[in-house]
């Protein structure tokens, strides 16, 4: 007999795996940007002032700082986010979502909850999803990257 928790844990390793290469695909044909793009700009766009530093990115999106200066870097050169430094600490540099981040995200925004809603099409009710995002919020309760 498997352990249920670890059961759990496969199950949802493998259904993150499959929603990340869906979700990706189908931001990447419509946008021009995979989800992990997406998600970056989504927690710039939530943030005060639009804008948080690497390290806090890099906490958000549970990769390292130096993943968020790549990812970071193709979206500086489509001018959907901008560097800014901190004036009181030269070591601190902040990544800042643009106006055209802030309409890019809005826009694929709105075609990943289009994408969310397809998952659980004709599969699970209103209730059972609720459920399950409840559930699944306990996994990430007081954790930084947590959007929903």
């Amino acid at each position: 007999m498997t352990n249920p928790s670890f059961s759990a844990v496969l199950r949802l390793l493998g259904a993150n795996a499959r929603l990340e290469e869906r979700f990706s695909g189908g931001l990447g044909s419509l946008h021009g940007l995979a989800l992990k793009e997406v998600l970056l700009l989504m927690h710039l766009a939530q943030a005060p002032r639009r804008r948080l530093s690497r390290i806090d990115l890099a906490k958000r999106l549970y990769v390292s700082p130096s993943t968020v200066t790549r990812m970071a870097a193709p979206l500086e050169k489509l001018k959907m986010v901008s560097r800014e430094a901190d004036p009181r600490d030269a070591r601190l540099a902040y990544v800042v979502l643009t106006e055209a981040g802030l309409e890019l995200v809005a826009n694929a925004q709105a075609s990943l909850e289009i994408m969310a809603a397809d998952v659980f099409r004709d599969r699970w009710t209103q209730p059972e999803i609720a459920t399950l995002a409840d559930l699944l919020g306990r996994l990430t309760a007081g954790q930084p990257g947590d959007l929903g």
